[in-house]
């Protein structure tokens, strides 16, 4: 029986010898990751000074390369989506809705009641006939006697302001 109680003494020896490296080997195997990584890291920072270096020799002196033809590949034909059926972009209400002139602005386009858009139109078809627009800045326009009223007294207006000024003499 001693003999018995001294194997099983050796044996649970055994294990805590054991163990105890374990444990040790694991910190080693951390140390020698982060060993690792820390030298990855020194030989990317090595690698891109070269490359820096190799780009400004390349620089100095390029070299030309011979490229060999390429064969034709026979090319996968790719299915075409479906293009969606696009309709035309429709006005807003508001701009389609018919608007009643002024006076003053009826002496240029007329006292029939127009859409927005149709009063531009007409208002430019006026400038282009009676030559309004200034010549040197094309963006201008010089008033008559009917658009002076028109713009408020102003003989020079830009194109930009004049929807502005058609504006006031419009209403519903």
């Amino acid at each position: 029986m001693a003999a018995r109680k001294k194997a099983k003494k050796k044996t649970t020896k055994k294990k805590i010898v054991k163990k105890a490296p374990k444990k040790k080997k694991v910190a080693k195997k951390a140390k020698k990751k982060k060993a690792a990584k820390k030298k990855k890291v020194v030989k990317k920072a090595k690698k891109k000074k070269a490359t820096k270096k190799k780009k400004t020799v390349k620089k100095a002196a390029p070299k030309k390369k011979k490229v060999a033809k390429k064969k034709p590949t026979k090319k996968k034909k790719v299915a075409k989506k479906a293009k969606k059926k696009t309709s035309k972009r429709k006005p807003s209400a508001a701009f389609m809705k018919p608007m009643t002139p002024s006076d003053i602005l009826a002496a240029i386009i007329g006292p029939k009641a127009l859409p927005r858009t149709e009063i531009t139109k007409q208002i430019w078809k006026y400038i282009k006939k009676h030559d309004l627009q200034d010549k040197t800045k094309r963006i201008m326009i010089n008033a008559d006697e009917k658009m002076k009223a028109l713009f408020g007294g102003k003989t020079k207006v830009s194109m930009f302001e004049l929807t502005k000024w058609v504006n006031k003499h419009l209403s519903a």
